[in-house]
């Protein structure tokens, strides 16, 4: 999905543009997260309704653990995205300046 723009191209400061690249990756992220949290509580909602029929509710219970699983894995996600953004600060401040 990233454009990799050649070293010839690098000087005149194209950088910045990269960066904000990678803040609405970011920000697409976060919003994946909160969706995620809506559907755990319309399953507690749906966990509340079925009370009476005790089978059912162990089934939801495992399919609540699945969606925790990747919630943990989205955030890691993030991380390694934080991680790219201050390698490529790194390299904007290694360029030389025109």
């Amino acid at each position: 999905m990233r454009e990799t723009i050649p070293p010839t191209k690098q000087r005149p400061t194209p950088t910045p543009l990269l960066q904000q690249q990678q803040q609405q990756q970011q920000q697409q992220q976060q919003q994946q997260q909160q969706q995620q949290q809506q559907q755990q509580q319309q399953q507690q909602q749906q966990q509340q309704q079925q009370q009476p029929h005790q089978q059912q509710q162990q089934h939801q219970q495992q399919q609540q653990h699945q969606q925790q699983q990747q919630q943990q894995q989205q955030q890691q996600q993030q991380q390694q995205q934080q991680q790219q953004q201050q390698q490529q600060q790194q390299q904007q401040q290694g360029l030389p300046r025109p």
